[in-house]
């Protein structure tokens, strides 16, 4: 019998494969299809949840922002809540499959990196720091029966560092994401991601140094002394002005007192300077910037006038200090719209209008005598942080002012503990030199008075600053435009107090100003050339420390102006990081604009 199968029973199971195989194929292609769907179903359930966090997260900001920590709590539960599940959405066996399918794979999968970034955050930043606030409020910083409650402070230490732990390890992460074959839409999101971790990073860093700081700086363990420098912007210094004023500020447990206060001009003149100077401060600024307290601030970097402060102090009165801080009138006028009018010693009354004209202009026609000015500056002084101490302000308006006085470099601290300065470096409040990095290449302009009056109230400052590619090596030549004019009445010479025009007792005509400019690159620049009103000009050329320095003398009557330009050869590395000027802080802020400029002639011939 034979053991081959019929003609027509091979054709029934030839059908039977192939119809098997179908089955097979469809069931494949519907479970593809299902797969597909179960992505594109969760995707489009998990972007929704992704934009009510983005929402979440700028409802939490104006919630802080208005000091409102009972609603903020709840914004941030249910941007932890959102977060979430964003990312339980994209974390199935069925999403990571999908992952690894070519082009949509790489879509996925950034998705999935945003979920991950976007719930880290919730859960290890904003819950934690939340939850830290949650009794908190502008009000629990006001001095209450003379002295800041530091407890919330040292309590919110733990959540805050892990705050800033968490941010940077989430800006990591985003900056790793692959968008190189992603569509459009998820290339912005990752983008926009990218910038809101960087700056969200950089802020809690800075409160992160704050938090861990400002107890033991207050008191919190003990009794601290501060010496501080109330600088004049109508005669400036690199570091802001003239310190005309110096006091000591002592604090205990969160109390803050006024306390000891005295002319600058009492400190010195020293026999020599008081701390060793380095090769470029001596170079650019003089000897005399380490023997007399008016001069510290010559040099932009406040830890330099810092130290040569608290020795002139230590000197004078036999006690070292703690720290130190300077100020400036403008900053006393951000402070009066905390604490409102106050009226002083003279019958004057100090308002946030009327601080700066007054203790900058009119009070040298009001007082002509130079000892009756440093005491009626001591008294205003006085008169705010007696207010500020009473807790009699506004607390909200108050941080306000403190901040928009450190962001314009009006404010600067430097303690001489070393832990502690160690937070404060690299904050605007350190007032340090430029820097580069791969985002930034900040550079600096500095003023400092050469007329040896007040008549910086009357100059004017523009700054703009560019960088362009022009060399093959792909090094950057950025350019530095610094405009000042004189702005005092053209009669100044005898319309102005004598005090206030220097009466030529510096060598310099009555109603002009004579003017120092210093620009200073990041470290590791060249320097390629200067230029004044469309013409070449020598300057001096000094280095300050590893930054180079161009500086030149000015020289200008009422009415007149001149513009500086100043050319800075990069490294290459920073090519594409963007370009900032820090600049001494005037009686008016100027903003710093951005400059064009033809690579063929950066600087005039």
């Amino acid at each position: 019998m034979s053991d081959q199968p019929a003609p027509g029973q091979d054709v029934v199971r030839r059908g039977n494969r192939a119809r098997t195989v179908l089955w097979i194929v469809l069931a494949v292609v519907l479970l593809l299809i299902l797969a597909a769907a179960w992505v594109g179903v969760r995707g489009v359930l998990a972007k929704g949840h992704l934009e009510r966090a983005v929402a979440d997260v700028s409802t939490l900001r104006s919630q802080l922002g208005d000091a409102d920590t009972t609603a903020a709590q709840r914004t941030a539960q249910h941007l932890e809540d959102e977060a979430a599940s964003a990312r339980s959405l994209t974390g199935d066996p069925v999403w990571s499959a999908a992952q690894h399918v070519p082009f949509f794979g790489t879509n996925l999968r950034a998705v999935r990196q945003i979920s991950v970034v976007v719930d880290d955050i919730a859960t290890g930043a904003v819950s934690p720091v939340a939850g830290a606030v949650g009794g908190l409020s502008a009000e629990s910083f006001a001095p209450k029966d003379g002295k800041v409650d530091l407890e919330p402070l040292v309590e919110a230490q733990p959540a805050v560092a892990q705050a800033a732990t968490t941010l940077q390890r989430a800006d990591r992460d985003v900056q790793a994401i692959d968008t190189s074959d992603t569509l459009s839409p998820v290339t912005s999101a990752v983008n926009q991601l990218r910038n809101a971790v960087l700056s969200a990073s950089e802020q809690v860093a800075t409160a992160d140094r704050f938090v861990q700081v400002a107890p033991a700086m207050l008191g919190h363990d003990g009794e601290r002394d501060y010496v501080l420098l109330f600088q004049n912007n109508a005669e400036l210094r690199a570091g802001g002005g003239i310190p005309g004023a110096v006091a000591l500020l002592k604090v205990q447990d969160g109390s803050i007192a006024l306390e000891n206060q005295a002319a600058g001009s009492t400190f010195g003149p020293y026999a020599k300077s008081v701390l060793p100077l380095d090769a470029g401060t001596s170079s650019l600024y003089g000897e005399i910037t380490g023997r007399y307290m008016q001069d510290v601030t010559l040099t932009p970097r406040f830890d330099v006038s810092a130290k040569l402060a608290q020795a002139m102090w230590q000197q004078k009165f036999g006690q070292r200090v703690d720290g130190v801080l300077a100020m400036d009138p403008v900053t006393l006028s951000y402070l009066l719209r905390a604490t409102g009018p106050v009226q002083l010693p003279t019958g004057d009354t100090l308002t946030s209008d009327n601080a700066v004209p007054l203790l900058l202009s009119e009070a040298y026609a009001k007082y002509p005598d130079p000892a009756v000015q440093d005491l009626f500056f001591a008294s205003a002084a006085k008169a705010v942080f007696d207010k500020v101490a009473s807790g009699s302000f506004d607390a909200k308006e108050f941080i306000g002012a403190l901040t928009q006085g450190t962001d314009e470099g009006r404010l600067r601290l430097w303690s001489a503990e070393k832990n502690e300065q160690e937070q404060i470096a690299g904050t605007p409040l350190a007032g340090e030199l430029p820097t580069a990095s791969s985002e930034t290449r900040q550079f600096g302009v500095y003023l400092n008075d050469g007329t040896a009056s007040k008549m910086d109230y009357y100059l004017t400052k523009t700054v703009s600053v560019g960088s362009s590619v022009c060399r093959a090596d792909g090094r950057p030549t950025s350019v530095i435009e610094v405009t000042l004019k004189n702005t005092a009445p053209a009669d100044a010479a005898t319309s102005l107090p004598e005090y206030v025009t220097g009466g030529g007792f510096a060598g310099t005509e009555p109603g002009k100003v004579k003017t120092l400019v210093a620009v200073y690159a990041p470290a590791d620049s060249i320097y390629l050339g200067s230029s004044q009103d469309g013409k070449q000009v020598g300057v001096q050329t000094v280095m300050d420390g590893d930054h180079p320095v161009a500086q030149l003398q000015t020289l200008l009557a009422p009415g007149q102006s001149t513009t500086f330009r100043v050319a800075f050869l990069g490294d290459a590395d920073h090519a594409r990081a963007g370009v900032e000027a820090l600049s001494t802080p005037g009686v008016q802020q100027a903003k710093t604009e951005a400059l064009s400029f033809d690579c063929a002639t950066p600087i005039p011939n």
